[in-house]
């Protein structure tokens, strides 16, 4: 086997990382006008200047951005492999006896260079802007946030009192609601009123509404600027409780973890975001040899467009794949380290395969 020279390897190297910072540019560019309209059309009903409506995008996009990381390292991966070999780049470095061991390795590299900015840099920089959105939302009365579906309903009893509460948007850590709800039922379980209010901020002891409109049985509604809805959950609790793993930064889930456990609180979610995160160089590596199986039949045969194709709709079946795991671990059906692990595990081992078997049979 001849040596892979240094030189053509950081040719190699810096060939990707150009086209993976091109491609990271485009798409960034591309969420940023579409969430912006989104945003501008949902938040027009609440007189959200243009300002807010630019701002709120720009902090959302590092989050919506690290979503697209696996399919950003698969596509460049791909590019740049079909314009190497189109180049005749390719076919010349495998001519002089190197091996797809050898020319995939500075793609790996690169791939695992990605993925730790993304865990370093990305991940906590798309944490603090999706505070900071779940923030400016809230302060606007605006619902429909893409993270609604993730939060809990909380019910608890004091005294008499037995209570449900729900909203619609959760920020500051969950100690600020909007979009509540909130019910309340007697010793028989049947509800005696219902509030609705447009935002709940937790404070020592009680929940004060604002902007409340309160239903009885029987009654018509009864609006009023505050009202008071007493709880005898601490402010570490629900901070703990309602907390987003996404709005948490990879360096501050350890400790979150630790925080949350104390609480006996499950830590399935916090905990498979955790592994998610640590895994996700091993994801984006996984992606990368993708597209080496995809393009070492270009050397041989011809530039297919069916194989293109395949190497897409495989890395797309990875990427369903460890969403689905990820649901599993943070839902705690699976175990959150195995709910991350497995599906890179898996994926490294089948490229691997695959590429063995193209090149020596």
């Amino acid at each position: 086997m001849v040596a892979f020279p240094l030189t053509l390897c950081l040719y190699y190297l810096r060939r990707y990382m150009v086209t993976t910072g091109w491609f990271f540019l485009g798409v960034a560019a591309i969420i940023f006008l579409v969430d912006f309209s989104e945003n501008s059309s949902r938040l027009s009903s609440a007189d959200a200047g243009l300002m807010q409506v630019f701002y709120l995008t720009a902090v959302r996009v590092p989050l919506l951005l690290q979503q697209t990381v696996p399919f950003v390292v698969l596509f460049s991966s791909i590019i740049a492999l079909v314009t190497l070999n189109r180049k005749n780049e390719l076919v010349v470095t495998r001519a002089a006896g190197i091996s797809v061991w050898q020319f995939m390795t500075p793609f790996v590299a690169g791939a695992f260079i990605i993925g730790a900015l993304v865990v370093a840099a990305l991940n906590p920089l798309a944490a603090f802007g999706m505070r900071s959105a779940l923030n400016i939302e809230t302060s606007l009365g605006a619902s429909g946030s893409s993270q609604s579906g993730n939060i809990p309903w909380l019910r608890q009893i004091t005294g008499d009192d037995d209570t449900i509460m729900g909203a619609k948007n959760v920020s500051e850590n969950g100690t600020m609601l909007s979009g509540v709800v909130v019910f309340h039922f007697d010793p028989k379980g049947n509800i005696v009123l219902r509030q609705d209010a447009s935002t709940a901020k937790l404070e020592r002891g009680y929940w004060l509404l604002n902007g409340v409109t309160e239903t009885r049985p029987g009654e018509p509604p009864k609006r009023l600027e505050t009202a008071q809805v007493s709880t005898n959950l601490k402010q570490e609790f629900i901070q703990q409780r309602l907390s987003q793993p996404e709005t948490i930064g990879f360096f501050d889930l350890p400790e979150k973890i630790r925080a949350t456990r104390a609480l006996g609180i499950s830590t399935a979610p916090l905990k498979t975001q955790f592994n998610s995160l640590l895994a996700m160089p091993f994801v984006l590596i996984a992606m990368s040899m993708i597209a080496g199986t995809v393009s070492l039949k270009f050397s041989r045969l011809s530039q297919s467009p069916g194989m293109i194709l395949g190497g897409i709709l495989s890395g797309f079946m990875l990427y369903v794949v460890t969403m689905l795991a990820k649901a599993f671990g943070s839902s705690g059906v699976v175990p959150p380290f195995v709910a991350a692990w497995i599906p890179a595990i898996v994926a490294l081992s089948i490229g691997a395969t695959v590429l063995l078997h193209q090149e020596d049979g």
